[in-house]
């Protein structure tokens, strides 16, 4: 079953979505949120990166990698609010969240301290909440992600590559991607049959992946109505992934271990999952009705 979802990643597109029905009463007030307003054509971002970067030394055993998401806009914004997650071999180990008023630019940063040979992999929203006036608001939006190898072995020196370039970078890729797609597709094969998806009417992508087709929407889409799926969806995932995930009990459960999020397109182009796994290797879904734009 998880090979057809393999062989179906590379024509992998969210067909659509609204705000994974979050009901809410917006006050103009601000603070960290975000929400999903229509696109400001207006404004652009002049920079927009998620960046990982390991550090020459070790400390106490550890490695250590910098983690940095940052963005710019070309003009000040009511609202600036940037939130990433970082996995490593397929699990959510760090999440930040930074928001700024009256501001263009956000920068934060994090270090995770590693000790053993890893796949990481950076995803980030970019978000800017814009006032024209009293009663109307805008919003501009980007993503950004950053994947690098960390190689942690005694039979040689500390490493870190994005693409390999040696034989035995192409080898270590070979591993740690096997090794992440493994415990992945064991975890979402399980979670899919816990819930009772019928997988073979949906196509699937990972959320690391998501960033590569931000600006390729799908064919009879145009871009403004890819912007407004992209960025609803993000809204969701901010008050029901990053704040924590809410169990059919009430209860909430840190996010953190989860494995990636998968999206789950219904082929009628009529309704979008996202599979969430979390810690204790239990499902929950989010679940939204596809609209017409």
């Amino acid at each position: 079953m998880m090979q057809k979802l393999k062989e179906a990643y590379p024509f992998l597109i969210i067909m659509g979505l609204v705000a994974l029905g979050i009901q809410f009463i917006y006050n103009p007030q601000a603070k960290e949120s975000i929400i999903f307003f229509p696109i400001n054509e207006n404004v652009q971002y002049e920079s927009a990166t998620t960046l990982l970067m390991l550090q020459p030394e070790k400390k106490d055993d550890h490695y250590e990698v910098n983690w940095k998401i940052s963005s710019k806009l070309d003009s000040s914004a009511y609202l600036r609010q940037d939130v990433g997650f970082l996995y490593v071999n397929g699990r959510l180990k760090g999440k930040m969240s930074e928001w700024e008023q009256n501001t263009d630019q956000i920068v934060e940063e994090s270090l995770l301290k590693g000790k053993e040979s890893s796949l990481l992999q950076g995803v980030s929203f970019h978000y800017s909440e814009i006032h024209d006036s009293d009663s109307e608001y805008t919003s501009a939006q980007k993503m950004s992600e950053d994947t690098l190898y960390v190689i942690d072995s005694n039979f040689s020196p500390l490493n870190a590559f994005r693409n390999p370039s040696t034989g035995q970078e192409k080898e270590w890729k070979n591993i740690l991607d096997k090794v992440t797609t493994q415990q992945l597709d064991y975890w979402w094969e399980s979670g899919i049959r816990s819930m009772n998806i019928p997988i073979n009417d949906y196509v699937s992508i990972p959320l690391t992946q998501l960033p590569q087709i931000e600006n390729k929407p799908l064919e009879g889409f145009n871009q403004s109505e890819w912007n407004k799926l992209i960025g609803n969806l993000w809204e969701g995932l901010y008050k029901n992934y990053y704040l924590g995930i809410q169990k059919k009990d009430g209860t909430t459960v840190d996010s953190i271990d989860s494995t990636i999020p998968l999206l789950l397109i219904k082929k009628d182009k009529t309704e979008l999952l996202v599979l969430l796994i979390d810690k204790n290797g239990e499902a929950s879904l989010l679940k939204q009705i596809i609209t017409s734009t």
